[in-house]
């Protein structure tokens, strides 16, 4: 998970006033087609920008004023989180893959999202390429090595263990769960946005659901909380990001140890970096650093694959795929109600943060992959973005996380090591060029972050300023600024263990954001039931027998 790309041309995806979307459909057929924004005023929503900017605000003064108190009430939180509401995130994410398949695979499936006969805007390849660097990036670089170890080592309450159960684990929180979560909102905002004329808003999604409450106070209310999940999830990527470049250093040998203020001063370098990047406009340069950057990421997957374990590491390919389709039900259905009571735990740690972070991040990817998908159809969608990344993951996990446990096997106490993030280094520093391959990591994690999360302040500076795709720069400077803010705040309370801390105010800011997605998909449903491509038919059907036969098919 975590940090993505710079989408292409992002400034250029919102439908004209002129141009509705509908193509050749007549506004009889479905309804009026809700207006796109005109003009070329940007104009701030001061009650989104204000409430969030405030809440926000009073959450780092209250951090940087009494830490431990926040950390106890934010902990208190959590427990109460997991035990009664960790079952609708559950039951929430497994909702988002059987909605998405079922779209698939009906009649919905041909509806494309933008005009009639529309082709798509990228070629099949490019579109496929591009989803590499969505949803991926520092996320794949800190779990690929530490999570199937870590399974393997201290496997799931309730499992036998092994290496099988700890890739299938792995792969539940990689592959078709978070990528329906990102599918379900891509798909909602596409259509609204190239279907049907709409600013390009979580708000305008709810139209359907709404009417014109979805402008007014209910409406605002859903942007507060997308711009609310948005940081805390970049924030949760910047501080992974920063834990892992102070392992990093710390291995290299350039310091002793990489303490709080070392990772404060990372946090503010990659802050100013994203910033600039994103108030630039110099997106081809980002785009052209972010192919950099998956070159480098499969070159390093490559030279682990050669050098590693290979054959274990071919073996666990077909072993992952049959365990991960095994333990599925089992593993979608694990919740805090189990006798164990180390289930709970275990599940805020591992799958609730997990399910919480993604939708945390679904505002920035699912504006992503709306944006490369106009002209795509709902069936090729869904195909594109569930079964692509988690091939990807499929293919990662088993080449980093076969080489650290491998080396465990073979007597290396990887996961003895102080802290997870040392895990990648420490199998890297067991094969050759360990000094060479410890830079290009941080160097990766580096520009995955300033390559995603310029996005995601643009992405906030949207919601804030009323669906403009180009928000005013001193907007997306304060969003990132208060994102940079936040994440230092997240390591500052953690504590010793900083990866807590993010956990915690990461489940905490996505919870109320669970239920925005649930009712996404309800308005998302009901827009494609009255879609012409829908309509058509049921109309042709009320005809009498000679008429239909006489009207030639459409």
């Amino acid at each position: 998970m975590a940090a993505k790309t710079d989408s292409p041309g992002m400034d250029s995806g919102q439908s004209k006033p002129d141009d509705p979307g509908i193509g050749s459909v007549a506004a009889t057929e479905a309804g009026p087609v809700d207006a796109a924004p005109s003009g070329p005023q940007v104009r701030t929503d001061r009650v989104v920008f204000g409430v969030t900017a405030a809440i926000v605000g009073v959450i780092l003064v209250w951090g940087l004023v009494s830490p431990d108190n926040l950390q106890s009430v934010t902990g208190h939180v959590l427990d109460w989180i997991v035990t009664n509401v960790g079952w609708l995130f559950i039951l929430a994410a497994s909702g988002f893959v059987l909605f998405s398949l079922w779209l698939a695979f009906s009649r919905f499936g041909r509806i494309p999202l933008g005009k009639d006969g529309e082709k798509p805007e990228f070629k099949t390849v490019s579109w496929i390429a591009m989803m590499f660097s969505a949803g991926m990036g520092i996320g794949l670089m800190f779990y690929g090595v530490a999570e199937p170890l870590a399974h393997y080592v201290t496997p799931p309450p309730g499992t036998d263990g092994g290496i099988g159960t700890a890739m299938a684990t792995t792969m539940f929180h990689w592959s078709l769960h978070p990528w329906s979560i990102y599918a379900v909102v891509g798909l909602a905002l596409a259509y609204g946005t190239y279907r049907r004329g709409r600013k390009q808003l979580f708000s305008s999604a709810f139209v359907s659901l709404l009417g014109r409450r979805a402008e007014g106070p209910i409406g605002r209310v859903i942007d507060i909380l997308a711009i609310f999940a948005t940081m805390f999830g970049t924030a949760a990527s910047l501080g992974l990001g920063a834990l892992q470049i102070g392992s990093g250093i710390e291995v290299a040998g350039w310091v002793e140890e990489a303490g709080i203020m070392l990772l404060v001063a990372v946090i503010a370098v990659l802050t100013l970096a994203f910033i600039a990047s994103a108030v630039s406009g110099v997106a081809k340069g980002i785009q052209w650093l972010s192919n950099i950057n998956m070159v480098l990421a499969l070159l390093l997957a490559v030279f682990v694959f050669v050098l590693g374990p290979t054959v274990l590491i071919l073996n666990l390919i077909p072993t992952t795929i049959g365990a991960y389709f095994g333990e599925l039900f089992e593993m979608s259905a694990r919740t805090a109600a189990s006798v164990n009571p180390e289930v709970g735990e275990w599940l805020s740690s591992w799958t609730i943060f997990y399910w919480a972070w993604w939708i945390s991040w679904t505002p920035f990817v699912g504006m992503f992959l709306a944006r490369i998908s106009r002209g795509r159809t709902i069936r090729e969608f869904v195909a594109g973005v569930i079964l692509v990344p988690s091939i990807v993951s499929l293919l990662w996990f088993s080449v980093f996380g076969g080489a650290g446990i491998a080396e465990q096997r073979d007597g290396i106490d990887l996961a003895g090591r102080d802290s997870s993030e040392e895990q990648l280094f420490g199998m890297l520093d067991n094969l050759p060029l360990a000094g060479i391959s410890t830079v290009l990591v941080m160097l990766l994690v580096a520009i995955f972050f300033v390559s995603g999360a310029d996005a995601a302040s643009m992405v906030m500076g949207t919601l804030s300023q009323r669906g403009s795709l180009s928000p005013q720069r001193w907007n997306v400077v304060f969003w990132g600024a208060l994102t940079g803010g936040v994440a230092a705040l997240m390591l500052w309370t953690g504590g010793e263990d900083a990866l807590d801390g993010l956990q915690t105010m990461t489940i905490i800011a996505a919870a109320p954001f669970v239920l925005v997605m649930i009712g996404l998909c309800i308005s998302l449903y009901r827009d494609l039931c009255h879609d012409p491509m829908i309509l058509r038919p049921r109309e042709r059907r009320r005809l009498p027998l000679p008429l239909r036969r006489r009207r030639a098919p459409e």
